[in-house]
Order: C-alpha cells, then sequence, then structure tokens
C-alpha cells in the first residue's frame, strides 16, 4: 500500500508538472504575521496586545495564475487568488474561497479583458503612491475600503501604452458577501426591474516613465436591498475620486494623493478629502525606512482624523523579511477610526501603537 502510494502521489506530482508547464500555471503565495499593541481601543481608554487578523505590512494569500498562448499575440488568462487571517487560518473577504481574485480574461497588445470578482481601478490606482500599501498602521485604517477595493460580477480592462494607462470595470452586483466587515457589504445586485441596484463604475488613467508616475481614478457603487453602510436603495451612492503621484528623488521614493469621498447614505450625506505623503528609503540595501503622512477632512464637520505612521523593514532575504512599526492617530470630535485596521477606537480619542511581525513570499 505504502508503494502504491507513493507511486499514486508520483504520478500525480508528473501530470501536475506536465500541465503547468504546458500552461504556465504559477503558484505563489505570501504569509504575513505580526504582534501589535494598541492604545485608547474603548470610550474607557483600555490598551489592547493582539495579533491582528486583516494584515501585518501586507496581507496573507496564496494564489494561482496562468497563461495559455493562443497564437497570434493573444494568450487565455487566469488568476484565483486565496486571502486568510494569519492569526486563525480564516479565510478572508467575506469568507469566500478566492477573495482577493477569481477572474479568467484575453490578453494582447490592446490590453487584458477579464471577467469575474476582481481588483478594481481604486485598488490599482494607489500602488505605487501609497509607499506603506496595505500595512496594519497606514491610510488603509482611514479608509478601509482602498485595500479592499475589489468587485463581484465585474468585466474588467486594463492597457498600457507607452507609458499610459488606461482601465476602468463594470460590475453587475459589487458585493455578493454579507459576512461583514471591510470586505463584505452585501449587495448582490442583478436585481429585475432595478438595474441600477448594486451596480458599480471604477475607471484608471495614469502615465509613468522611469523615475516618477501619475494616475487619476474614478469610482462610484450604488446601494441595493439589504447592502451595509447605509446604501440600502439603489439611489443612494459612495463615490471616490483619487489623484496620486509619485517620483525618485535619488534612492528615496516620494509618493502622496488625496481621496475625495463622497457618500450619499440612506441617513446622512457625507463628504471628506483624505490626504496622504510618504517616503520610502533603503538605508542600506537590506534595511528600508518607510514612513508617513495622512490628513481626512471631514466636510461641515469636525470628525477629521489626523496620523502619522512609520516602518522598519529588515529583508533576510529576497523571500524573507521581518518588521516593526509604529503609529500615532488623534481623532477629533466623534471620530472613531482606528489605528490599527480592522479595530476599534474610543470616539475622540488619541491613539498609538507599535507592532513587529515577520512575512516571507513563495
Amino acid at each position: 500500500m505504502k508503494y502504491a502510494l507513493c507511486g499514486a502521489a508520483a504520478l500525480l506530482g508528473g501530470i501536475a508538472t506536465s500541465t503547468a508547464s504546458a500552461q504556465n500555471v504559477t503558484v505563489y503565495g505570501l504569509f504575513d504575521a505580526a504582534v501589535a499593541h494598541v492604545t485608547n481601543v474603548n470610550a474607557a481608554g483600555d490598551s489592547i496586545t493582539k495579533m491582528p487578523s486583516l494584515t501585518g505590512s501586507l496581507p496573507s494569500r496564496i494564489g494561482f495564475r496562468g497563461t495559455e498562448d493562443l497564437g497570434d499575440g493573444l494568450q487565455a488568462v487566469f488568476t484565483l487568488e486565496n486571502g486568510f487571517a494569519p492569526d486563525a487560518g480564516t479565510l478572508g473577504q467575506g469568507g469566500r474561497l478566492f477573495g482577493r481574485q477569481a477572474s479568467i480574461g484575453l490578453k494582447s497588445k490592446y490590453g487584458t479583458l477579464t471577467l469575474g470578482r476582481q481588483i478594481n481601478m481604486t485598488y490599482l490606482a494607489t500602488q505605487k503612491s501609497d509607499v506603506l500599501g496595505p500595512n496594519l498602521f497606514s491610510i488603509s485604517s482611514i479608509d478601509l475600503y482602498l485595500p479592499n477595493a475589489r468587485s463581484d460580477n465585474a468585466i474588467g480592462y486594463l492597457g498600457q501604452f507607452n507609458g499610459f494607462t488606461a482601465g476602468a470595470t463594470y460590475s453587475f452586483g459589487r458585493d455578493v458577501s454579507a459576512a461583514g466587515g471591510p470586505s463584505a457589504t452585501g449587495c448582490a445586485g442583478e436585481v429585475a426591474g432595478n438595474p441600477r441596484a448594486c451596480r458599480q463604475v471604477t475607471a484608471l488613467l495614469g502615465y509613468e516613465q522611469s523615475r516618477f508616475g501619475v494616475t487619476t481614478s474614478y469610482d462610484i457603487l450604488y446601494g441595493g436591498p439589504g447592502a451595509a453602510g447605509g446604501l440600502t436603495s439603489s439611489t443612494n451612492s459612495d463615490r471616490r475620486i483619487t489623484l496620486n503621484g509619485w517620483a525618485m528623488a535619488g534612492e528615496a521614493k516620494i509618493g502622496g494623493g488625496v481621496v475625495a469621498r463622497r457618500t450619499a447614505a440612506a441617513t446622512a450625506l457625507t463628504e471628506s478629502n483624505l490626504y496622504y505623503l510618504g517616503v520610502s528609503y533603503p538605508i542600506m540595501p537590506q534595511l528600508v525606512l518607510d514612513a508617513q503622512l495622512a490628513y481626512r477632512n471631514a466636510k461641515h464637520s469636525d470628525d477629521d482624523v489626523k496620523m502619522a505612521v512609520a516602518r522598519v523593514m529588515y529583508y533576510l532575504s529576497k523571500r524573507t523579511a521581518t518588521y516593526v512599526g509604529i503609529g500615532h492617530l488623534k481623532n477629533e470630535g466623534a471620530s472613531a477610526v482606528a489605528l490599527d485596521a480592522g479595530g476599534t477606537a474610543g470616539a475622540g480619542k488619541t491613539q498609538n501603537g507599535v507592532m513587529a511581525g515577520l512575512r516571507h513570499l513563495f
């Protein structure tokens, strides 16, 4: 029995290798776990020490990416990417099996056309200008949609031409999961007689050279029956317009931008501008310092937010790195934004935090 099992495993491994080679299938992933301490997590001013589930320096994931050459410069492409919580091993993105991406498409010199659940243009717009990315302490804490900007039931296009990038997505039902959290807001759409329910449109235009780049994006998502965030009707909407840029100054990378948001919910109309500015500097080849300032100005309200964060990343190898980070966030008025993405804060409380973690790419 032992030899039969070994033989079967070898045969399956050979078939998988042959198939992967013919179709150019890549298995990849990232595991990132951290421990954080944050103050003033509730109205009583208590502190907490925990292992975050959403992210450390980057969210954990495992994925499968494949291409097949169809001839004449045309390729079939697919991506299946799962997100998971490193603290408990549970599924992320509202409990989806492939919550980060699940798309199939065609790629040519004219661009890539995709169908399925996919990252949208708001996600792509800040990828190079946000020097911290979806770090535990970052602008993602102030606007949790930014690192979770994905659309279900979507048609997407992305093309690059002589330094210019253009893209768009159109979703028939932006979010089928109602499991709660920033990645699941429950708006399945595709409602007969209500063509705008849970629809979403995003668009991007950018220009980039080796030493600088700029992008602008537009994103509007509509509400529908049962949707979270007060978007319970298709007359409700949440709109974001971004302008972002980055440039190299010697070895330092400077990036910043603004996210203008307007939410017309069932309960109220709110508007805000989120400004961010950061720098990434390699102190030495293995040691990188990232720092960022952010400010959210809530219009017609005193509920503003100010943030200052920094992170030092030490690369043990090309695939493995360890890091430490610190953060300071000041809530004004009745604002209760948490310093740590997915955490809690007492209304009007100032939070301080420190974290340390380890990540590995595979």
